[in-house]
């Protein structure tokens, strides 16, 4: 016999969240691993000129993601038994990680909506710089001119566009016309790629803040319950 009344609601409630929190850990860890061998992004940030790569900053969240997502699931087991058994230990325990996990997600969060850009600027000044170097490269220079144009090409035929802005997406058209450079995807977009990458970047991004967000909404709830049951366990006579 463990404990009674609203004590009892309140420990199935707590295994409720926890089960969804484990589901939560699950669902990121999908979704960071999908991030992480998405084509469109993988093709990008893969890339590499005169010894330079391509900006890794986005990497870096999804990796954290990815170490977030196992460990939430980890810490969704351990709530999900600790409340079952009804074991103070393992709720402590449980209490503690949580909030440790808390701190590390607000952390998170405040240095991801004061970078939330730079990933996308990273790869805006890492494409000019291969652009400006496959156009205006010297004929003493053409290996380097065509490892930046197959740069370019990548570039273009991922995110279907060319060019840094109007200008330069004609005068791409114009060159790509008369046979001087193959740059521009054959499909014919007439999008530039500033405005490609900002969209790529940022809709991933946004993603990212919405499952945070939804997880730290649950962590909340978690920790509340937690603790209530903790001490309702403690106060039962049966312990």
């Amino acid at each position: 016999m463990g404990v009674e009344g609203c004590t009892k609601c309140i420990k199935y409630m707590l295994f409720f969240f926890n089960f969804i929190f484990w589901l939560a850990g699950g669902v990121i860890l999908g979704v960071a691993l999908w991030l992480r061998h998405d084509p469109q992004t993988s093709n990008l940030l893969d890339l590499q000129f005169d010894g330079t790569q391509a900006p890794s900053t986005f990497y870096i969240s999804v990796h954290i993601l990815i170490a977030v997502g196992a460990v939430m699931m980890v810490v969704g087991f351990l709530g999900c038994y600790g409340a079952i058994q009804e074991s103070q230990c393992l709720l402590g325990t449980f209490f503690v990680c949580l909030v440790i996990l808390f701190a590390c997600e607000v952390a998170a969060g405040i240095w991801g909506f004061m970078h939330k850009d730079t990933v996308s600027k990273e790869m805006i000044n890492f494409y000019d710089s291969v652009y400006d170097k496959a156009m205006t490269q010297s004929l003493t220079d053409q290996d380097k001119k065509k490892a930046a144009a197959s740069v370019l090409k990548v570039f273009h035929e991922t995110l279907s566009c060319c060019g840094k802005g109007q200008g330069t997406f004609f005068l791409t058209q114009i060159t790509d016309t008369l046979g001087v450079t193959d740059l521009c995807p054959a499909s014919g977009q007439k999008i530039n790629c500033h405005t490609r990458i900002q969209e790529l970047f940022s809709d991933k991004i946004y993603l990212i803040g919405i499952a945070a967000l939804v997880v730290a909404v649950i962590m909340i709830f978690e920790m509340i319950f937690s603790m209530v049951l903790c001490c309702g366990i403690r106060n039962s006579p049966v312990y």
